[in-house]
Parts: structure tokens; C-alpha cells; sequence
């Protein structure tokens, strides 16, 4: 039986897992303080929450809320944890941004609303588009239409004043 403050924690991280509609791992060994809390600053500015919890309290809540059997064997090492509501693909974005300046951390799994991504996926992850994109797309597409048919009447409403214009002037000769 955990402790009271074990207990605390393991509900916090269950509270978080039941939240989040994305959970992205990384192993974070060799990174240094001021390194981590750049990181973190990342993850901050993109509404991300990132924290460090042990693995053993990791699994117990995953296990508790389930669902994420396919990452669990990723909790092994020093692991952080990314947990987003909204922009599925900000922790990825992220992290391949980070990655790439640094070289580190590793990242390890993500489980994005319900689907597991092993490590060789941060790209794929980090292609993915997000909410407002895809808004702005269906919009788009939505208006698209809409200003073809006002801009064909506007060109025939042209051509037909156009030609009564010409009517009428031939009239008047």
C-alpha cells in the first residue's frame, strides 16, 4: 500500500492521464538543469504540462485509468512526461525542435487520443496538424466555393451590364 504522499501523487497522475488527450515520453538522461528547464520553458510556452514522475507511480496510474498498455514498457530510465489537451502535436513540435538544437532528450512513446507511437514516430507526430489547422482548412475549403459563385456572378453581372450598356447606346444612335 502506498504511502498518503505516494497516494497523492499516484491520484494527481491519474487525475492527469484521465485529462490529457496526448501523453508523449522522453528519457532525459545527460540533460543538465539549465537544459531541463529550457525544455520545460518550451513546453510552457505551448500550454504543454511537462513533469517528472517515477515509473513505478507512471505505470500504477496508467494501469489505474488504463488504456495505455502499449507505453508502459517504456517506463524504463529517467523519463519525463508531456501531457496536452489540446494541440496534439505541440509536445512533438516541441521536442524535434529542441532535439535538433540539442541533441536530446530521447524521445521514447506517445499515446495520442488512444494510439501508441514507438520512438521512430516524432516526425510523423510532429507533421500532424493541429486543431486550428485543420479549421482553417475545412474554412477554406467551405469558402472556397462560395467565392467562386460570388465572383462568377460578379463577372456575369459585368458582362450583362456590359451588353445592356451596348443595347442601350445602340438605341440612342
Amino acid at each position: 500500500m502506498p504511502t498518503a504522499e505516494k497516494q497523492a501523487v499516484l491520484d494527481e497522475i491519474a487525475e492527469k492521464l484521465e485529462s490529457a488527450s496526448a501523453l508523449y515520453i522522453t528519457n532525459y538522461s545527460g540533460m543538465s538543469v539549465p537544459e531541463v528547464n529550457e525544455l520545460r520553458g518550451a513546453f510552457r510556452k505551448g500550454d504543454i504540462r511537462f513533469k517528472v514522475y517515477k515509473n513505478k507511480l507512471m505505470k500504477l496510474a496508467m494501469e489505474k485509468v488504463g488504456g495505455y498498455d502499449d507505453i508502459i514498457p517504456s517506463l524504463v530510465e529517467q523519463n519525463a512526461f508531456a501531457f496536452v489537451e489540446e494541440e496534439l502535436s505541440a509536445p512533438a513540435k516541441v521536442l524535434k525542435d529542441f532535439i535538433k538544437e540539442h541533441n536530446k532528450p530521447q524521445f521514447k512513446a506517445a499515446m495520442v487520443d488512444g494510439d501508441f507511437y514507438s520512438e521512430d514516430k516524432l516526425d510523423v507526430l510532429a507533421a500532424m496538424k493541429s486543431k486550428n489547422e485543420i479549421i482553417g482548412d475545412i474554412l477554406g475549403l467551405l469558402m472556397s466555393p462560395l467565392s467562386n459563385v460570388v465572383g462568377a456572378l460578379n463577372s456575369q453581372g459585368s458582362n450583362l451590364v456590359g451588353a445592356i450598356n451596348t443595347i442601350a447606346e445602340k438605341g440612342e444612335e
